[in-house]
């Protein structure tokens, strides 16, 4: 008979970080506190933040099994707890996709709450890590049963859309708590912020080339802009201009295509000085340079599926796009810390925009496939010093001339 709702206890460990690890999962009647699934296995060499979110996912798993359509996560993991509720950026590439696969499971049920406990009140998963990774290393031992908490669960997915939730819930807590008291929550309030504390960085993707059109991977392959691009970056100029009189310094992509704009829109500024960023460059896209979709599909189907299906597959000869996010944190990381409250100009790519987007939202690597972002589309970015970021816009389009 199906359980309509279930606690979940997950927990994960690695001895040496990174060192053997293994995860423990176990979940329970909330009612009687009776252990109805625990699930435990030893994971190989991993951090511990990989083994806590493979207990969650394990966690997931079993609950979905046994027809639960209501969920109480509980975790000693802040990170994991706080990523899932989407009030933390998952900066480490090698949990985004863990984060990815436990979202979908999220996706599953009605609704999922996550709570932090003290480890103390983990002490039946954490016994359960330990003993898969004991048994793993020829060393079995009993895993000491552990007890549920009580902690009132904060919730994060509901019967709609995981994003008003989420909203619900944030602004449930910025109303309630004091302000202060939770270091690591503050980020997460509708409060208004001040502006001119913040950095505020202005994303524009290049003008329109002739690949653009044909609908071609156009990576570090130096294309020129087209006769429409070249208009599209002289109205893109006037729209940076008219959002941002005062700009401190505009960067771009070494590719022409980027610094034709660029240089467009720092002549509407007052004849700033174009600085080329290695960072921000396009995606290598190695062998598919040049080619349309359909012929990367005719030609190369097996690599294209696997590139589709993971951040962490390259083109091949090409560059993956974890390693494009990578530089692209690095450029973000440069630009808070040598512009503190001032606006910044980037024109850059589609990769390297939809990345650090992704990563402004908290989402995940869907999001990659899903966002479109138009030739001299311009989005809007705040970065303050303490990590918290507002994203103001996303490719405004409604100063291009129509097609």
């Amino acid at each position: 008979m199906a359980v309509r709702t279930v606690v979940i206890e997950a927990d994960g460990g690695s001895r040496g970080n990174p060192g053997p690890a293994g995860y423990g999962a176990v979940v329970r009647d909330p009612a009687s506190g009776e252990v109805l699934v625990e699930r435990a296995e030893a994971i190989g060499t991993a951090t511990n933040n990989v083994a806590e979110y493979r207990g969650l996912i394990a966690g997931l798993e079993a609950a979905a099994e046994l027809g639960a359509v209501e969920v109480d996560a509980r975790m000693d993991s802040k990170l994991v707890v706080e990523q899932m509720c989407g009030r933390w950026q998952i900066k480490h590439p090698g949990l985004r996709p863990l984060a990815a696969r436990a979202a979908a499971l999220v996706d599953r049920f009605d609704t999922v709450r996550f709570s932090w406990i003290p480890r103390e009140r983990n002490r039946h998963a954490d016994a359960l890590a330990n003993a898969a990774m004991d048994a793993a290393a020829g060393k079995p031992s009993r895993p000491a049963p552990g007890s549920s908490g009580d902690e009132p669960p904060r919730a994060v997915a509901g019967v709609d859309s995981p994003g008003r939730a989420q909203a619900r819930e944030v602004a449930a807590r910025a109303a309630t708590r004091t302000a202060g008291t939770d270091p690591a929550t503050t980020r997460a309030s509708w409060e208004p912020r001040p502006t001119f504390t913040a950095t505020r960085l202005i994303l524009v993707r290049h003008g329109a080339t002739e690949w653009t059109v044909q609908h071609r991977y156009a990576g570090r392959a130096d294309v020129p802009l087209s006769e429409s691009g070249q208009a599209q970056a002289r109205a893109t100029a006037a729209r940076v201009g008219a959002l941002a009189p005062s700009v401190a310094a505009v960067l771009s992509s070494p590719l022409s295509r980027c610094t034709a704009t660029a240089e467009a829109i720092a002549g509407a500024l007052g004849g700033l000085p174009v600085r080329p960023q290695d960072d921000w460059i396009e995606c290598d896209f190695g062998d598919w340079d040049g080619h349309t979709f359909a012929e990367v599909r005719d030609r190369w189907p097996g690599e294209l599926d696997a590139w589709l299906a993971s951040t962490r597959i390259a083109p091949p000869g090409g560059e993956s796009f974890t390693e494009v996010g990578q530089r692209v944190d690095r450029a973000m990381a440069a630009l808070r810390e040598a512009y503190p409250g001032e606006t910044v100009v980037v024109v850059s790519h589609v990769s390297p925009i939809k990345l650090a987007l992704r990563d402004a939202l908290a989402a995940g690597d869907a999001f990659l496939h899903r966002l479109y972002l138009d030739a001299a589309g311009i989005s809007v970015l705040d970065m303050w010093p303490d990590g918290g970021i507002a994203v103001r816009s996303v490719n405004d389009t409604a100063h291009l001339p129509p097609d």
